[in-house]
């Protein structure tokens, strides 16, 4: 056997033979963390132990052509939470190995555990690294849900091949895959050698033996943990699990899936009883108070397959200190200064002494171009301090000449406005010209550009 020493950047994965302090990949400092591999013959103990416990010899069947490859599509488990199978693409494919990453705190073991006890007819081998069995009891019975659930509580991989062996599961839960180690790799648990050395593993084991495998993986706030970042290149499916504890939604967004698309997204209302599915977003992130009030524009944006209604706020004052603040929460910073200046361009609304806010209500983070019209309206509704009126929606991308882009998928977007009883909505001619107006109830109004739609708001 022969021990190789490699630099590993903890932040995108890149390897070094020597150290170096500024990743020559993502240009990050002082991110390669030394890596020891052992090499030898032949399977390592640790690959050899995950096919034992898949039933497989590790025999090497050799090249195939690529017609001889059976490819039968296979059933995908049901979660019985109509947002995870959506985000995962229509439910757990078998064999796969899914990463659920997030911030300490915000959800991540509660959204596995209520999920896992919906499961009535699968056998589910929860491994908890971090909580006790009576801890592990206790959040179940304030969940309300009890099911064919086998908890171990255990750190050694060894002995959690051992029991997976024993048990034959259908599903497997590692929480958190931080917590794993394997005699094999000399290191203390959660370093990048052992979380890469166990990541490998339980991928063996999953495709080996056809049973799917979740991983929960902690983020710290500045995304600065080894773990996750090096995990992405080995899983199949990347879960990120985001949201303001101030807050109580949360936000289910796929980074990575190679069973989907990657722009699906869930909507979780934290209650004391754990998540609730949030089937219709729209009526929760939109306020009833905003009658009357400037700095308030609403915008039909679509994340993913699901349009939804959000409420865009924007705040314009004055710099107090002769620098003008730019702040946005929710939205690109880069893209809001980019709108600021098309409105003094091309409009001629001066706002380079004042400071701009911007705020997407409901904590959502929103990367969807056709945001930026209702980014404008309620700049403009803040600075001259008149309200847009309640019943009116938008959606329309703006381009550097001030000219209204046409956006996708306008049907979706406008039927949600009719559907939440709004009478008039703002849309880009070039959409407008492939509608048939008599198909719908609300009042559509084509833009051509920002001083169109600012005539059309504000008179």
């Amino acid at each position: 056997m022969k021990n190789k020493t490699v630099y590993v950047c903890e932040e995108c994965g890149q390897e070094s033979v020597r150290w170096v302090g500024r990743c020559p990949a993502c240009g990050r400092w002082n991110t390669m963390k030394e890596l020891h591999i052992h090499e030898e013959k032949g399977v390592s103990p640790i690959s050899r132990m995950a096919m034992a416990a898949a039933g497989a010899d590790g025999a090497n069947a050799g090249a195939v052509p690529v017609h001889e490859i059976q490819a039968d599509r296979e059933p995908r488990m049901d979660l019985q939470d109509a947002e995870l199978n959506r985000v995962l693409g229509g439910g757990l494919v078998p064999g796969s190995l899914v990463l659920l990453g997030g911030e300490p705190g915000i959800g991540k073991s509660t959204l596995v555990l209520q999920t896992i006890m919906r499961l009535k007819d699968r056998k589910v081998l929860y491994v908890s690294g971090e909580e006790s069995a009576r801890q592990i009891k206790l959040r179940a019975n304030r969940l309300g849900g009890d099911a064919n659930v086998l908890i171990y509580c255990e750190t050694s991989l060894e002995k959690i091949f051992a029991e997976i062996a024993n048990v034959n599961p259908d599903l497997v839960v590692i929480d958190s895959i931080q917590t794993i180690s394997t005699e094999g790799v000399e290191s203390s648990a959660g370093s990048l050698s052992q979380i890469r050395e166990c990541a490998a593993a339980l991928l063996k084991y999953a495709k080996g033996g056809g049973v799917s495998i979740m991983l929960i993986g902690h983020i710290t706030k500045d995304g600065s943990l080894a773990g996750p970042k090096v995990l992405e290149h080995i899983v199949d499916t990347v879960l990120q699990f985001e949201g303001d504890q101030h807050y109580m939604y949360r936000i289910l967004r796929s980074i990575k899936n190679r069973f989907g698309s990657t722009s699906e997204l869930g909507i979780y209302e934290m209650r004391h009883d754990g998540l609730r599915q949030v089937e219709n977003p729209s009526e929760l992130l939109l306020s009833d108070n905003r009658e009357g009030l400037s700095g308030v524009a609403i915008a039909a944006t679509i994340e993913g397959a699901r349009p939804f209604l959000i409420e865009t706020q924007a705040l314009v004052s004055t710099a107090a200190y002769g620098t003008a603040q730019r702040s946005t929460i929710g939205f690109e910073g880069k893209r809001l200064n980019m709108l600021l200046a098309v409105l003094e361009k091309r409009v001629g609304f001066k706002l380079a002494q004042k400071d701009v806010f911007l705020n997407i209500a409901g904590g959502l983070r929103v990367t969807d171009p056709a945001l930026d019209l209702s980014v404008i309206a309620a700049v403009l509704s803040s600075n001259v301090d008149a309200p847009i009126d309640a019943d009116v929606a938008m959606a329309g991308e703006v381009g550097l000449s001030g000219e209204i882009r046409p956006v996708s998928r306008i049907e979706q977007r406008i039927q949600e406005a009719q559907r939440l009883g709004f009478s008039r909505m703002l849309i880009p001619h070039h959409n407008a010209q492939s509608l048939n107006m008599k198909d719908y109830r609300i009042q559509i109004v084509p833009v051509r550009r920002v001083a169109e739609a600012v005539r059309e708001l504000f008179g």
